[in-house]
């Protein structure tokens, strides 16, 4: 019998806190700068386009110039192919999962870990860990800031130096006490466009909101008193959780900004949470629309020009059919998507004392390409 492959753990290099413009600076290839323009007119026309690729290189720029020398020198002998393995274990946890005294949550679990079941993973997804106000963490209030109850930057930069890390990205929506939106509420106009918002709740017909596919049973609009008086914002999953809005391309930049400065704080794989329903389009069911795909491809043409081996995950708990869509090609989407059909499917197999349907349902599963994968859940 072959003795199992060990996981080696690769060398941890770190970003500088600080760019470097001494350095060369980072040039956008013109393929994919070419790409990214195509993506950016699908989504905002053509003119705007033309604006926009240029913000998005100088986002890209000023994340290259944090990279030390010795990261730009590994980064040429990566391999993309080789970024997962079937080796790989993640551990799913909240960073208040065990309580202590005298530090951190977040130093507390990273202990745990290391002394009772170190080497059963190499690399942690640590849940939401911004400041929040509900939903346990997916409602966030600062998206760059560590929740003080939990700890700090310094806290999550001391578990990258064993693990990888997998951050979450909450991108469909933020708190509604978020600075952002109160900044909606106080009229400031960079903001106003931030947000999907309707001068009276009948402005989404009957017909339209018929159409949406939503995971709960709240009402779509919110009211929100505003200095411009009553408005009624888009909140797909709760009163507290306001949607962004993705038609402006300023939400979108910033969004990405955000992603290149996670991976500067040691995320090396990023979950897109809720991404399904990304576009909000009234007369449509909202869920899975050509600009939602588009926005996933643009962010995967980021992280991967700026060569930093990170990998995207699609948190899509949807119909297998409609999950594994979030591929792409295999090659210019999501390089992971969860295989939410493995759990029920494994119990299904102990209660009913009978593997058959769960080695059929194996059978039928092919990765998409050598550079994307299913991520096993249990």
């Amino acid at each position: 019998m072959d003795k199992p492959r060990t996981h080696h753990p690769r060398k941890r290099t770190f970003y500088d806190m600080l760019p470097d413009y001494t350095r060369p600076p980072f040039e956008l290839a013109p393929g994919s700068r070419d790409r990214m323009r195509k993506r950016l007119a699908f989504l905002y026309g053509r003119r705007k386009a033309g604006r926009y690729i240029q913000e998005l290189e100088r986002i890209m720029k000023v994340h290259h110039a944090h990279k030390p020398p010795e990261m730009l020198e590994k980064e040429k002998r990566y391999d993309a192919n080789e970024r997962f393995t079937e080796q790989d274990m993640i551990l799913i946890t909240y960073g208040d999962i065990i309580q202590g005294r005298g530090e951190t949550p977040l130093s507390i679990l990273y202990n745990f870990v290391n002394t009772y079941i170190r080497g059963a993973f190499n690399t942690i997804h640590l849940l939401p860990f911004f400041p929040y106000t509900s939903d346990r963490g997916f409602a966030v209030v600062d998206f760059r800031q560590v929740d003080p109850k939990l700890g700090s930057w310094a806290d999550i930069h001391e578990k990258k130096k064993t693990y990888d890390l997998m951050f979450d990205a909450v991108l469909n929506h933020v708190s509604s006490m978020s600075e952002m939106f109160l900044e909606f509420r106080n009229g400031n106009p960079r903001h106003l466009e931030y947000f999907i918002s309707y001068d009276s709740p009948d402005d989404l017909t009957g017909e339209q909101r018929k159409k949406l596919f939503r995971p709960r049973t709240s009402d779509i609009l919110t009211r929100f008193e505003t200095i411009n008086g009553p408005k009624w914002l888009w909140t797909t999953f709760s009163e507290d959780q306001v949607d962004l809005n993705f038609k402006n391309p300023d939400l979108l930049m910033q969004v990405i900004d955000s992603l290149l400065f996670y991976i500067r704080h040691g995320a090396d794989l990023l979950r897109l949470d809720a991404v399904t329903y990304l576009w909000d389009e009234p007369g449509t069911s909202g869920v899975h629309l050509p600009h939602t795909h588009e926005i996933i491809k643009l962010i995967r043409d980021v992280v991967d020009a700026v060569g930093s081996g990170v990998a995207l995950i699609t948190e899509t708990n949807v119909p297998h059919k409609d999950n594994v869509s979030y591929f792409g090609n295999g090659h210019d989407e999501a390089h992971m998507v969860y295989n939410f059909a493995l759990p029920p499917l494994v119990l299904h197999a102990f209660y009913g004392e009978d593997a058959g349907r769960l080695s059929r349902w194996a059978d039928t599963l092919a990765a998409p390409s050598d550079s994307a994968t299913f991520l096993n859940i249990l």
